[in-house]
């Protein structure tokens, strides 16, 4: 089967300016940043307890998107891709393409009590490539089709030569190993993890430059597939797509947020050129990931606005018997901490309803590849209403407060890393990546 990756990168190539196809992702590869935290606090702990779900509850729930077939691409750890690539054949007769996180740079190295992400970040990788496409080292040619062929590569500059060089060696090297294999990979570009002495006005030009300025020594065999950056509001955005219409530019979704962020993050990005979006925690923290995915959907695609898609998200929940995590007047709003990376935030402003859609019409548009996507009456124009619920799992009701903890910070606002210990510095971390202290 085609993957539908591969159909929609043809299609933007073939018509950068007119094309308006939109790679969605899920980034179910948290595995390797912050280890047993990964697949999410378990609805089944008691209070004072910390029970996380467990790796076969994350693994279910990849494989239920997966079969889902609205995102493009599933972003997993080299383990979860074995088991679910190799051991189970998910993919074999997916539109979607299996794909892996292919290193992990020390900025992600979460565990719980270390300080590693405090630190300016440094290039590692714990994967194999030949792992994640044959299942053991020295795969034969014909062997490298049989699992992933497709990874995350990940880089953060912090305006520091020795660790920035150091970074661009390795992704250098990382580059040749990769073309020699027939290895695609998608460039994530983190934003600075410690103070860079940029000014937040400044930053979103210096990474514009970095990046096409690190790939214009780059030939087209070497070339990432698309682009993972942070959202930086519209001008950065429209910056860096018109300079070259044929690099795809997509969007990080970052910490979890409200349902309204997430909607609002990925609209804004396709309004301004972006053709791209990987979310992993505000899919992983939403109350149904399915009817959240369908939602990312129908938004990536035009066919919703956000305020719309968040009211009829909430009436999904109500169908399905499911408590909100938040008041659907507190979903609608958007928070600046959803919107902050790194030291910066972007506010991300209210948009006009493009599309009326009442909110009582709720769930799946059809397939288009001939399967259905859900059971339910149809009410026309190709919305339907669940009959079941499109997972069984629920969780009970909690208020999420979004504020994140004081932190020492610089008369324009800016976080002062110098006034933090590395115990602030990694709970400031921690916070702006939505992981709690």
């Amino acid at each position: 089967m085609q993957k539908s990756l591969d159909r929609k990168l043809a299609a933007i190539h073939a018509d950068p300016s007119g094309c308006r196809e939109f790679i969605l992702a899920d980034a179910k590869d948290a595995d390797m940043a912050t280890g047993l935290g990964a697949p999410g606090e378990s609805p089944e702990r008691h209070d004072g307890e910390v029970r996380f779900k467990t790796l076969e509850e994350y693994r279910r729930q990849m494989r239920l998107v997966a079969r889902q077939e609205l995102v493009d691409i599933m972003l997993m750890s080299a383990s979860s891709n074995h088991a679910l690539t190799f051991g189970e054949r998910l993919f074999a007769d997916s539109p979607v393409t299996p794909a892996i996180r292919a290193n992990d740079t020390t900025d992600i190295f979460l565990a719980r009590g270390s300080s590693y992400a405090a630190e300016p970040s440094r290039p590692f990788r714990t994967a194999s490539l030949d792992h994640a496409m044959c299942g053991h080292l020295d795969c034969k040619p014909e062997e490298r089709a049989l699992g992933a062929n497709l990874g995350l590569y990940s880089v953060t500059f912090n305006n520091d030569l020795g660790h920035d060089l150091a970074t661009m060696e390795r992704f250098h090297a990382f580059r040749e190993e990769a073309e020699r294999k027939g290895f695609r990979y998608f460039l994530e570009v983190f934003d600075p993890n410690v103070e860079t002495g940029l000014s937040p006005d400044v930053l979103p030009g210096y990474l514009n430059d970095m990046i096409t300025r690190m790939l214009a020594g780059v030939a087209p065999a070497g070339r990432p597939v698309f682009l993972k950056v942070v959202y930086h509001g519209p001008r950065a955005m429209e910056e860096l797509v018109r300079f070259d219409p044929h690099l795809v530019v997509g969007i990080m979704g970052g910490s979890a947020g409200t349902t309204r962020d997430a909607f609002q993050l990925l609209h804004d990005c396709r309004e301004h050129g972006g053709r791209a979006a990987l979310y992993g925690r505000k899919i992983n923290n939403a109350e149904n990931q399915l009817a959240f995915v369908q939602f990312l959907r129908l938004i990536a695609d035009g066919q919703i606005d956000p305020v719309d898609a968040v009211k009829a998200y909430h009436a999904v929940l109500g169908k399905l018997g499911i408590a909100p995590n938040r008041r659907l007047e507190d979903d609608l709003q958007t928070t600046e901490q959803s919107m902050r990376y790194g030291g910066t935030s972007v506010a991300v402003p209210a948009m006009p309803a493009a599309t009326a859609v009442a909110p009582s019409l709720v769930a799946a548009k059809p397939s288009t590849n001939g399967k259905p996507s859900a059971n339910g009456a149809t009410l026309g124009n190709g919305w339907r209403v669940p009959a079941r619920p499109l997972v069984t799992e629920s969780r009970p009701s909690r208020e999420n407060g979004g504020a994140a903890a004081a932190f020492a910070a610089t008369a324009d606002g800016r976080p002062d890393f110098a006034k933090m210990s590395p115990v602030d510095r990694l709970a400031y971390h921690r916070a702006r990546l939505g992981l709690g202290r």
